[in-house]
């Protein structure tokens, strides 16, 4: 089924987020109290909720998305070329942007989303804070109905799963694992919100989202059994 999906259908993507203050102490009360039954269970008796809010990023009722990074092959008779490109800046402005690009070139029934573990992170997480701003959520985004075979996403994991419900594999392994060359990384997800809120380097943040669109492209081209793209195939737009 895989090998029948054109890959010019396909929209890669990947999300950063990071939490939706610099700290804990920005939280009004309220927040603070339900950060603290939130993340209750996550973080156990040992561990404040204060300090565990670093992590707060990964929740949508407590996190804000900073860029979302995409990409999709291009082909012109035999020359093939992967775009990318980043929404970026302020959370419902580049949320609209996102939403614009699904509903104009890619709002057609054939394409289809695909990011790594995308169907527990980043399409729910997209989802949820479109709602946050009223934002209408964008047909491929708006699962409401849709039985299973007609949600159009893809997802890396689930598909190295292949059935083992249990097995969970990170982007940096699977590549690893398929010899998916990795450029050399300054940072990895742990440092996002420092390198946000505390060196305000997106520019740095937007090179490492784009690199994993590029990654999860690649594994999907591992998958298909075709040839992985070469540097000078990649063009960032």
């Amino acid at each position: 089924m895989l090998n029948k999906i054109p890959l010019e259908d396909i929209l890669f993507l990947d999300i950063e987020t990071v939490p939706e203050t610099a700290s804990f102490s920005e939280l009004d009360e309220v927040r603070q109290t339900l950060w603290d039954q939130k993340s209750q269970y996550k973080r156990g008796d040992g561990i404040s909720a204060e300090d565990y809010y670093e992590n707060s990023g990964i929740w949508a009722e407590f996190g804000k998305i900073i860029c979302i990074s995409v990409g999709y092959f291009h082909f012109k008779g035999s020359h093939r070329q992967f775009r990318v490109t980043t929404f970026h800046g302020e959370e419902k402005k580049l949320l609209q942007e996102f939403r614009n690009l699904l509903t104009t070139h890619f709002r057609l029934p054939k394409y289809l989303l695909c990011a790594h573990n995308g169907k527990e992170f980043d399409f729910p997480y997209i989802a949820r804070r479109m709602i946050v701003h009223s934002i209408a959520l964008p047909e491929k985004l708006n699962l409401f109905g849709k039985k299973p075979w007609e949600v159009p996403h893809l997802d890396t994991m689930e598909l190295w799963k292949f059935g083992d419900f249990k097995h969970y594999t990170s982007l940096k392994l699977l590549a690893n694992v398929l010899g998916i060359p990795s450029p050399k990384e300054d940072i990895d997800g742990s440092m996002v919100r420092q390198v946000y809120y505390e060196e305000k380097d997106l520019d740095r943040i937007i090179e490492y989202c784009e690199r994993d669109v590029i990654t999860v492209a690649q594994v999907l081209l591992r998958l298909k059994n075709e040839p992985l793209l070469e540097e000078e195939e990649i063009l960032k737009v």
